[in-house]
């Protein structure tokens, strides 16, 4: 069990590294994010329109979704533009942590970018979820979990395709639904400041959703690398 966290661990530091030597996939995602943000803060000006509250949420998780895809696409395709798939398909390291650890570096570079536009956020929404951020941070981290644990494997499946960039949001938009809505529903909730009672519901979903996908991912992805 040490050795294959280890082996999760190695993966998720070499996609970090990477990714924060070159910056590349973080700096688009992360102007994507706010540039969005800012446009729709025009549409739903919260001095005109009081009930944004009510939309808020809905629009934060549309616009990490949209995110997360700049983040996916480039995964498994960063691999195969170096040659190093080849070479994590023959090292000893199982699939299933590889799978892992490219799930992990994922979801902790989607998670920087929804922390780093929360106060952004706040500002165009004139919404305050400081001290909310309890209630907040569960259904953020089982969120990005869920969002990037398919959008990992079908990161892997779409990796060699040239048409990824259109092949991958296709693929991953429809079977997110399910979190978006969830997501969307319970943040809602903590914004317009309801009682959370019913919000259990939503998490056991999240919950659920999160732990299938990321099995099914660690199971089927060698059979993917291999395909």
């Amino acid at each position: 069990m040490t050795e294959y966290l280890y082996h999760i661990l190695t993966i998720a530091r070499k996609d970090l590294r990477g990714e924060f030597r070159s910056k590349e996939v973080l700096n688009a995602a992360t102007a994507f994010t706010l540039v969005v943000l800012l446009v729709f803060s025009f549409s739903f000006d919260p001095i005109v329109n009081p009930d944004v509250r009510n939309l808020a949420g809905g629009l934060l998780w549309v616009v990490y979704l949209f995110a997360s895809v700049l983040i996916l696409t480039r995964s498994f395709a960063r691999e195969i533009t170096n040659g190093c798939l080849d070479a994590l398909i023959a090292s000893p390291v199982p699939a299933s942590a590889i799978f892992c650890g490219k799930l992990l570096s994922n979801a902790l570079l989607l998670l920087l970018i929804e922390l780093v536009s929360l106060p952004v956020f706040s500002v165009f929404y004139d919404i305050s979820w400081l001290g909310k951020f309890d209630s907040l941070l569960p259904v953020l981290l089982l969120g990005t979990w869920s969002i990037t644990a398919v959008g990992t494997i079908f990161s892997a499946i779409t990796a060699g395709n040239r048409l990824r960039e259109l092949m991958l949001p296709l693929l991953v938009f429809p079977m997110t639904l399910p979190v978006l809505m969830a997501c969307v529903k319970v943040t809602t909730l903590i914004f317009t400041g309801e009682p959370l009672g019913e919000s259990i519901v939503w998490l056991k979903l999240l919950i659920a959703f999160a732990v299938i996908f990321t099995l099914l991912g660690a199971v089927l992805l060698e059979a993917v690398l291999l395909a």
